[in-house]
């Protein structure tokens, strides 16, 4: 196989990951569950904050794994 032609298909995904990165970045705002599920960590102190959603990062992991699964058929 032609090195370039790898390349040129490694630099294409890429690409598509992302710009599906600014998809999801534009519709964040929108889903209005998303990163406030049951769950999630948040910790509040006087000058402090810390926020680790976890419940929402395992529900994104399987969606992924999901989807990677369907298109690796």
């Amino acid at each position: 196989m032609n090195p370039l032609s790898s390349l040129g298909k490694i630099l294409i995904i890429m690409g598509l990951v992302i710009a599906g990165i600014g998809v999801l970045l534009v519709l964040t705002p929108k889903v209005p569950w998303l990163g406030k599920l049951p769950g999630d960590i948040l910790i509040k102190k006087e000058n402090f904050r810390f926020y680790f959603p976890i419940i929402t990062c395992i529900i994104i992991s399987i969606i992924l794994t999901l989807l990677f699964y369907l298109f690796r058929r």
